[in-house]
């Protein structure tokens, strides 16, 4: 019995995982595309922003600690492109001394600390891309 021909397949949500160390972004790749996201991953700012420009993700999981371009940087530079749509921005860091206001200043969404609780981040990204009805 086949589905009805004009039913689409659930769209899935792509996310851009961008953080300068590769075992950071094979891991949170790795876990995310098992919660079935589609997954792209960039090692520095500048190729972010690269990426968003020419395919813009659903969400951008973006590390705040990166050589050359921060993470607050890149926020920034998305939020002050007028050609881009809106994309929601979730930073990741490992050090204490960004402090959340600091992100939601860039213009981020959220603000998560490593090491990375999986279950408060899939909650987070959930709840960022949760579809609106």
């Amino acid at each position: 019995m086949q589905g009805n021909p004009s039913e689409r397949p659930p769209k899935v949500d792509r996310i851009l995982v961008v953080d300068d160390l590769p075992d950071n972004c094979f891991l949170l790749q790795t876990m995310l595309k098992s919660e079935g996201y589609q997954v792209e991953v960039a090692d520095s700012g500048p190729a972010a922003l690269h990426k968003i420009t020419t395919c813009p993700p659903d969400l951008v999981l973006l590390d705040v600690m990166m050589p050359g371009m921060d993470g607050f940087e890149v926020t920034r530079q998305l939020r002050h492109d007028p050609a881009l749509p809106f994309i929601p921005v979730l930073l990741v860091t490992g050090h204490s001394d960004p402090e959340p206001a600091d992100g939601f200043d860039a213009g981020a969404d959220d603000f998560v600390r490593k090491p990375i609780d999986f279950d408060l981040l899939l909650n987070r990204i959930r709840a960022i891309l949760q579809p609106v009805s």
